[in-house]
């Protein structure tokens, strides 16, 4: 079969060659077929026409993960230029976005509360709401709204047309526009289909975020193989095992903050890993330590690849092949579809094990920036792409990544752009200078921190930065330690040296490592079973009440556990945003016995919470199960 230059062009060359077979499952809805994706696909379009959008306009879409996520991508792809946004970002952060995609349109899911509603209202950029369709097959909708109109250029994309748009998070405090073509995606697609050894039989269990180039590029390769996508919602470490049980997936790809959080719960889920057996592991977006990849295929008993790429690559330089072809630990692999070379200061071409900047060109790297020709002479050499990344090539052509030129943050795989958080903390009144930079993670690899400089006779702590961040910022780009200083040191050049900051000012190793709070013992029932609950998930053996659940080790993922298991137990709700803001037991005790009470006083029980703490534990919990609506059963509980 010729291989499809467009997506719409794929799509419809798989629905004719096998009308019948399964395109998409997801956890408890019908699947979906090759012919029913196409026309659903075909039913989005004509709702987009009808709304004036047609080829080169930018559709926003702000919608929950699943797989009504990933068709409205391929709808918006097939006829517009698609634009997907973090459905966490706040108000301000929306503004941006939209204002600089130009957005011609704004999709968000019906009912969904998101303040990217308010962004688009004040910008006068219609909105279409999308409902899925209760029973259907997974990934049906509909789309109502906007303001009926006929597009400039309706029709269906071609080859040269703009399927995708996503941002930088570069060190500059404007990040930059990554225009990705229909050629760009078909050519990734089968680069990732060849080494990847996809067939028709294979089904993906796609666990990364949809407005992320990685999850994005791995469904459309699943699909150009004519193989099945499996679209769980928002990822939840808890819920791996049962969506692997549901769905049987023969793969999954993730970034290694996933990897380690599916591995703390695989001891309990032996029966489901042997049951549902994996034919391979992928791993990307950030290096993955030797540890978790050899757990990981003790674990799972299947080969786990690394894989090396950037947005502007559509996620693809080199990749590790499978066996039998030799995988090599701490390389990233051979070129797998694009050209890759290293190359000097001088931009001259260097032999095996010298080290210098990762160059790449190919059908699947982008053109260049969107509306930039300062930043493009930079990230171009006689047609090659800077990646900014360091590293040698062996002599089998393996690579290994030595460094980065670039100053991103990679917190698990989310890229943080310093200047961003230097410009949002600046804002702040007393703020004279601010430094963002990496600080060492245990699980994330890097995590966010700041020093900051106040105004001759103002005052401000770390506690109310960070509160004039939250809503400012994405929780993941807040950062975890603002250290407030008389003078932020800097190098000979006069500049502060953003990637040696944490060393300099002892936050990697030494004394002032962890900054760790003094211990202080529960002194409620509440706050003695959540520290339990947290030394479970951190795998520590005491926790104190202000302690923060990031310095100790802690992420989104643990602190998704934490939720799931306090919902469990208590029968009350408290929002990931909420726990990350203010992450101590103490807090979250507080924010517990909020909820009871409240809980208490709609059951006409308020004096429940004053007896709790003076009955044994496990009365208390039977008692706090009752006003919640749960069973009373204390073995259900912590």
């Amino acid at each position: 079969m010729m291989e499809a230059a467009s997506i719409p062009e794929l799509l419809r060359a798989r629905a004719e060659r096998a009308p019948n077979a399964v395109a998409l499952v997801a956890p408890g809805r019908p699947p979906l077929s090759y012919a029913g994706l196409a026309g659903q696909v075909d039913d989005a379009i004509a709702a987009l026409n009808g709304a004036g959008v047609g080829r080169r306009d930018r559709a926003a879409l702000v919608l929950p993960q699943g797989p009504e996520m990933t068709v409205a991508f391929l709808a918006v792809a097939s006829c517009a230029t698609c634009a997907p946004l973090n459905p966490a970002y706040r108000a301000a952060e929306f503004e941006f976005y939209l204002s600089d995609l130009d957005t011609r349109v704004l999709v968000v899911q019906s009912g969904m509360d998101s303040p990217a509603r308010a962004v688009a209202h004040a910008r006068s950029i219609p909105i279409l709401e999308l409902a899925p369709e209760p029973g259907a097959p997974a990934g049906r909708f509909v789309l109502t709204g906007g303001v009926p109109a006929d597009p400039v250029r309706a029709g269906l994309a071609e080859a040269d047309d703009v399927a995708l748009v996503v941002h930088t998070s570069g060190t500059t405090a404007r990040p930059k526009i990554i225009p990705l073509t229909h050629r760009n995606f078909c050519a990734a697609a089968l680069g990732f289909r060849r080494v990847l050894e996809l067939a028709e039989k294979d089904r993906l269990l796609n666990v990364m975020p949809l407005f992320h180039v990685h999850a994005l590029i791995f469904a459309l390769t699943s699909l150009s193989a004519g193989a099945c996508i499996g679209c769980p919602p928002a990822f939840d470490p808890t819920r791996f095992f049962a969506w692997m049980d549901e769905l049987a997936p023969t793969w999954y790809t993730a970034v290694p903050t996933i990897h380690q959080a599916v591995l703390a719960q695989a001891p309990a889920h032996r029966d489901t890993i042997a049951r549902r057996p994996l034919r391979f592991i992928r791993s990307s977006a950030a290096p993955l330590p030797p540890q978790v990849m050899a757990e990981l295929e003790r674990t799972f008993g299947t080969p786990v690849i690394e894989g090396y790429g950037q947005s502007e690559s559509v996620a693809l330089v080199t990749h590790n092949p499978l066996p039998p072809g030799r995988r090599k630990p701490g390389s990233v692999g051979p070129a797998a579809g694009p050209e890759l070379a290293i190359v000097d200061d001088a931009g001259r071409h260097l032999p095996p094990g010298e080290t210098g900047e990762i160059v790449a060109r190919g059908e699947n790297v982008f053109g260049g920036y969107a509306n930039d020709p300062a930043a493009n002479a930079r990230a171009f050499l006689r047609g090659w792409y800077r990646t900014g990344d360091l590293g040698h090539v062996d002599s089998d052509g393996y690579l290994v990544i030595t460094g980065r030129l670039k100053e991103i943050i990679n917190r698990g795989g989310e890229k943080i752009s310093p200047r961003e958080v230097d410009e949002a903390l600046l804002d702040h009144p007393a703020v004279a200078q601010a430094v963002t930079f990496p600080v060492p993670h245990p699980t994330l690899g890097e995590d966010v921190a700041a020093a900051v400089v106040l105004r001759h006779g103002a005052a401000a702590n770390e506690t109310a930065l960070r509160a004039f961040l939250a809503p400012r910022l994405a929780t993941f780009k807040v950062p975890r330690q603002i250290l407030v200083l008389d003078e932020i040191p800097k190098g000979a050049t006069g500049k502060p040296e953003r990637l040696g900051l944490a060393k300099t000012l002892g936050l990697v190793g030494g004394a002032g490592a962890g900054r760790r709070a003094p211990a202080v013992a529960p002194r409620t029932e509440i706050e003695a079973a959540l520290a339990r609950l947290w030394c479970e998930v951190l795998g520590l053996d005491a926790v104190g009440v202000h302690e923060n659940f990031l310095d100790l080790g802690g992420d989104s993922l643990r602190a998704t556990q934490v939720l799931s298991r306090l919902q469990e137990s208590f029968g009350v709700e408290v929002s990931l945003a909420d726990s990350l803001d203010t992450p101590t037991v103490a807090a979250l005790a507080a924010a517990v016995t909020r909820r009871l009470a409240e809980q208490a006083e709609s059951k006409g029980v308020q004096k429940l919470l004053a007896e709790v703490e003076a009955l044994p534990e496990t009365e208390a919990r039977r008692l706090v199960a009752d006003a919640a609506g749960g069973t009373g059963r204390p073995e259900e509980h912590l």
